[in-house]
């Protein structure tokens, strides 16, 4: 029916925010948070086969919010350390080279792009999600004797455009005086992560596996083709769907997705990644938020 003379139409916040949005996707204004500086010596670091236990250490000493949790995180039962950790020295000792980058890395995130304030409890959801991705990604690497620190990389950051977008959609409602609800605040995030993730994965440089499993964790389907952290990522993500939320996605459904097949894991495989739960979530409390 067309609109009675006169008639002034409104649009819903939803339709408001989508067109800024999806205008900033297409001519590549988007204003998208940065890779925090230490984040990106530390991923530089960790790919270096040159890199050594000491400059990582001079790394970490340098800020001493990220010492402090690496102090924290290493003594959590998620590290089971044998006694207290009272040095970074002793934490390289125990941890090396790789986990220590790892939980570097994870922690300085934290403090960056997976931090909104008045959005705490969305992004605390978000944060739990990736750190359980990619803690079973390493172990699904493992399972496939794939590159670990790869895995846990492209598990960890696979959904990063997500808080990114959080932070976009912060500054869209502000210009247009506009509040979406949470219902359509997840519309979007759903519909337009994969391709912030892909344009944030450009800016912040990530190596190609991380941007080829963001581009294409959610929709490589069956595809016996798909490369293996993709097939990987995609798998880690469903686990750690079902870990943190059961009731949104079934073990029933989770064995029934053919990524098992795809990645040649046989019954007791997928039997021994289903048993890692408590391990899983030991690590995600010991990287909370």
């Amino acid at each position: 029916m067309s609109p009675l003379a006169g008639e002034v139409l409104t649009v819903e916040p939803l339709d408001q925010v989508r067109r800024a949005l999806t205008e900033q996707l297409e001519k590549g204004e988007l204003k998208l948070p940065l890779l925090p500086k230490v984040a990106g010596q530390v991923m530089a670091m960790t790919s270096d086969p040159n890199a050594d236990i000491a400059q990582m250490a001079s790394l970490i000493h340098h800020d001493q919010a990220l010492a402090a949790n690496v102090l924290r995180i290493a003594n959590s039962v998620a590290y089971m350390p044998r006694s207290p950790i009272i040095s970074l020295q002793q934490a390289i000792a125990w941890l090396g080279l790789n986990v220590l980058g790892e939980i570097a890395l994870t922690a300085s995130l934290r403090s960056g792009v997976f931090h909104i304030a008045g959005r705490e409890a969305e992004i605390k959801h978000l944060w739990r999600h990736a750190v359980a991705s990619g803690a079973y990604a390493k172990e699904i690497a493992r399972t496939r004797r794939q590159n670990v620190e790869m895995a846990y990389l492209c598990g960890l950051l696979h959904a990063i455009g997500k808080p990114a977008l959080l932070h976009v959609l912060g500054t869209i409602e502000k210009n247009l005086h506009v509040e979406l609800d949470e219902g359509a605040r997840v519309t979007l995030l759903e519909e337009d992560h994969v391709r912030v993730g892909c344009v944030i994965a450009d800016l912040w440089g990530l190596p190609g596996p991380v941007r080829g499993a963001i581009a294409s964790y959610v929709g490589y389907g069956a595809s016996p083709t798909a490369a293996a952290e993709v097939m990987i990522t995609c798998l880690a993500d469903r686990l750690a769907t079902h870990l943190l939320m059961p009731d949104a996605l079934s073990l029933e459904a989770l064995r029934d997705h053919p990524v098992f097949t795809n990645l040649n894991l046989y019954p007791e495989d997928v039997d021994a990644l289903l048993g890692k739960q408590e391990a899983i979530m030991k690590v995600v409390e010991s990287l909370r938020l």
